[in-house]
């Protein structure tokens, strides 16, 4: 199933919901089911592994070692 981006106009709420493309959900924040399917962004291609390791090593300078595995924690 693919990951839509809808909008709520009830509510004015933004959400991405991962639905069937025949199905019509319901908005998360109030309930409306006027969901406007929206134009998604997409990532870039090849940017996203450095997106990572920059995020990796800024967790790392403030010490939230946790989403690293046992052998990066070493270095």
């Amino acid at each position: 199933m693919p990951l839509f981006s809808y909008h709520c106009p009830d509510c004015d709420n933004n959400v991405e919901l991962l639905v069937g493309a025949s199905e019509s959900p319901a908005c998360p924040g109030c309930g409306g089911t006027r969901m406007e399917r929206q134009m998604s962004r997409i990532a870039p291609e090849g940017k996203s592994r450095a997106i990572i390791q920059s995020a990796r090593a800024q967790a790392g300078r403030e010490g939230h070692l946790s989403n690293f595995s046992a052998a990066e924690r070493k270095r």
